[in-house]
């Protein structure tokens, strides 16, 4: 604490020093908005750091302050000489408190009283002179940033000559002697640029170290439980930009608090833990910074927000709610915008999104949302180092070059290897590299270049952006150099695919692609918020049981389907299923696929195919979102009748339906047998969750009898297990075996070997075995 204090009282110092001449300037031109919210926001952030540092004298007079300004921003006051005068002696006595706390001097408290009675409407100003306090001996040096910026820059210049040097050295035979003062050199050099760098960089630490006691007095003035998580606080991060970032941040944490998590009765009834989940986390992706604000909240009300734009004015209803989804949830960046209905020292008063988006883009930075309504919101600020040397793989889109930070570069492989297949899917497209399906993005589409004619030596990069791998197709990579990175200009930030600028060694200028930010312009989603919205880490390891996919049926209702039949998950345009031929279909990887549903896909903008393979055959089941994968591990309830359903089981507290794989993948014909009696039929083979979850159902709804282990003196009438189990374990049981092939032959069966999924040739082979018939 006494290092946050002391970085308080310094840079109020320094905002102190130009505060008062501000105010004077505004009191001559009151129209000059800019000067007003200036001075807004140091007000304002003088009272959130009292908050948590525990000032309440400075607390009280800046939120007196603050109030008198937000009356003036509104209009119901003007900045004549009696509010002008009283807003000079409360900056004042600002002052004169954060010298009295520097010196661990006591200050009276007298006339504070009298300060804040000034501000009030109508009142006589009654400041006096206020007489300089002595400023302690500073006991830290600060730098001009300028200065930094000068040693950087020299620095990097010495990088630039140390590549160039190298690379005409590498073009010539010289002397091994000349070779060895290079290498002696390089290492000075970067010895050096490790040194100029750590003079501007700083861990994450210092900035994340004021959250724990910012969630806790938010928290507990608003009444709620918050269970924080903070990540990445060793990550380093230029000291410029740490304090650029130190308002956002806390603005963002005190609106996820108050807008965001719900009251411990409210998250009851919604059926959530009491306690709310607040994780803070960072990881560096390339020469950008990645800060996530993640909770487990009601989201944004994109309702809520338009209604309450339109109510003030500020844009047209119809208007706003025709925009897209990711517009929509723009809005909340509009200035002046509170969902409060009452002031309070959190929230309410229009100081928000907006003063924190316009922080983010002066420094280069971006803002994205990912809302889930009544699940929780995540928030990623994406901020560039500022001024950085990276190691970087250049690589060529026709005759434009472009860098990729190396570090998030997992490999690089031709585009024609004969183990690489690329397959379109709508108007998306994903590569299968050694058995691995990705994403695929190509570059040159992303960026709206026209067509190439030497793409002999395409590559594709396999990049890794924290949360998720995706392929990045490229016409050719050139080189490998160290760069030194620049943030480029705030109209080619702002795009979203760009993480800065460069200038190699030829003079060539070069724009330093952003892979996390060409993943978010994809439309790509690795999960990230959902693992950090999930149960706390330390709950009990799930059963043993069946893996199944969990997912959100297109009629809304909360199915899961077992894992072993899902091939993989696409995301595909809504419009992509349609009716054909008399049913849904779907065209994928160049044919025509059939689909099957419970619910309509028609008028949604995007769904999640689920592709469902029996070995031969393919069937496509459309759902609205894939949401986890779990172990079904209690007792299946077999539905009344055959259909999509194939029965209900306990999953977390409630009824979850499990879709009949026999059902998709085989027709819905009824079993035609049902045995009289209790012949018991013994599974046998490897229990991978389906014996126990889908066999023994069916056998046991035809009536007989399944074990998984025989009774004393028991025999079995037929064994059955899978089509890789050896024989000769069961022959002194002295029943026929019959095996469950995961793979479709003609006819669904062969000799022993029957397909697993069809219901009707499975109970025909038990009964045919039970009665003695082949």
């Amino acid at each position: 604490m006494d290092d946050l204090l002391q970085e308080f009282i310094a840079e109020t110092r320094e905002t102190l020093e130009t505060l008062s001449g501000e105010i004077i300037a505004w009191e001559a031109a009151p129209q000059d908005c800019a000067r007003l919210d200036a001075i807004f926001r140091f007000v304002h952030t003088v009272k959130g750091s009292c908050g948590f540092l525990d000032l309440p004298r400075l607390q009280r007079l800046s939120h007196a302050a603050e109030d008198v300004l937000a009356q003036v921003r509104e209009g119901e006051r003007i900045p004549d000489p009696p509010l002008v005068n009283a807003v000079l002696a409360v900056v004042d006595r600002i002052g004169d408190i954060v010298e009295a706390i520097d010196a661990g001097n006591a200050l009276d408290d007298s006339g504070e009283d009298m300060l804040i009675a000034a501000l009030e409407k109508g009142a006589e100003s009654s400041a006096a002179a206020a007489t300089p306090t002595p400023r302690a001996a500073s006991r830290s040096v600060r730098l001009n940033v300028d200065l930094l910026d000068r040693m950087m820059s020299g620095m990097s210049d010495m990088v630039l000559a140390r590549n160039e040097l190298a690379r005409r050295l590498r073009a010539d035979d010289v002397d091994p002697t000349v070779e060895a003062a290079l290498e002696r050199m390089s290492a000075s050099v970067a010895d050096m640029r490790e040194a100029v760098t750590r003079t501007r960089m700083q861990k994450l630490d210092t900035l994340f170290s004021v959250i724990p006691r910012v969630v806790r007095d938010t928290a507990a003035t608003l009444g709620k439980s918050v269970v924080l998580n903070i990540e990445g606080a060793d990550v380093e991060l230029d000291r410029e930009m740490i304090e650029a970032m130190r308002d956002p941040l806390v603005h963002m944490i005190r609106n996820a608090i108050d807008h965001g998590l719900e009251t411990p009765e409210e998250r009851r009834a919604a059926g959530k833990r009491e306690n709310g989940r607040l994780t803070v986390a960072a990881r560096q992706s390339g020469n950008q910074i990645v800060i996530e604000i993640v909770d487990d909240g009601r989201g944004i009300d994109t309702a809520k927000v338009i209604a309450k734009l339109a109510s003030a004015g500020a844009r047209d209803e119809q208007e706003m709610r025709a925009l897209p989804d990711r517009a929509k949830l723009a809005l909340i960046f509009e200035p002046g915008l509170t969902t409060k209905e009452e002031v309070s020292d959190i929230s309410g008063r229009g100081v928000g999104m907006d003063v924190v988006r316009a922080a983010i883009n002066h420094i280069g930075g971006r803002i994205d949302l990912d809302n889930a309504p009544g699940k929780g919101l995540r928030i990623a600020i994406h901020v560039p180092l500022t001024l950085s040397i990276i190691s970087a793989v250049v690589v060529r889109l026709g005759d434009q070059r472009f860098a990729v930070p190396r570090q998030a570069i997992e490999e690089i492989v031709s585009a024609q290897a004969d183990n690489i297949r690329i397959d379109r899917l709508g108007s998306g497209a994903v590569v299968m590299v050694r058995d691995r399906k990705l994403p695929l993005v190509d570059l040159a589409e992303l960026m709206r270049l026209p067509d190439r004619a030497d793409r002999a030596d395409a590559m594709l990069l396999i990049v890794s952006i924290g949360t998720g791998s995706f392929a990045i197709g490229v016409d050719g990579v050139l080189d490998n150099e160290e760069l030194v990175i620049k943030p480029a200009a705030p109209d080619v930030m702002a795009t979203g695919v760009y993480g800065g600028q460069t200038l190699p060694d030829n003079g060539m200028p070069m724009l330093v692609l952003d892979c996390a930010g060409i993943a978010a312009t994809s439309g790509m989603r690795f999960g990230l918020a959902a693992e950090a919205l999930e149960e706390d880490a330390d709950k009990e390891e799930q059963a043993p049981g069946m893996p199944a996919l969990l997912f959100v049926d297109l009629d809304g209702s909360t199915r899961a389907i077992p894992l072993a039949v899902v091939d993989r998950i696409e995301h595909v345009a809504g419009d992509a299923v349609r009716y054909s031929a008399g049913r849904l279909r779907i065209a994928i990887d160049g044919r025509i696929v059939p689909v099957r549903a419970i619910g309509d896909p028609a008028g949604r903008d995007r769904i999640a195919v689920l592709r469902l393979r029996d070995g031969a055959d393919e069937v496509a089941y459309a759902v609205s979102e894939a949401l986890d994968i779990v172990a079904i591990d209690g007792d299946i309830v077999p539905a009344d009748e055959d259909g999509p359903v194939a029965g209900a089981v306990l999953h977390d507290g409630r009824q979850v339906e499990i879709v009949d794989a026999n059902w998709i993948l085989a027709g819905d014909e009824e079993a035609v047998h049902r045995a009289d009696g209790d012949p018991i039929c013994l599974l046998a083979g490897r229990d991978d969750g389906w014996m126990h979850g889908f066999v023994r159902p069916l056998l046991e709804q035809a009536g007989y009898r399944v074990v998984r282990r025989l009774p004393e003196g028991a025999r079995a009438a037929v064994i059955l297990t899978g089509d890789d189990e050896d024989d000769e374990r069961y022959a002194s049981l002295g029943a026929a075996v019959l095996r469950l092939s995961s793979h479709r032959t003609s006819g669904g069966r062969s000799g022993d070997h029957i397909f697993r999924y069809d219901r009707k040739a499975l109970l025909s082979a038990v009964a045919a075995r039970i009665e003695g018939a082949v």
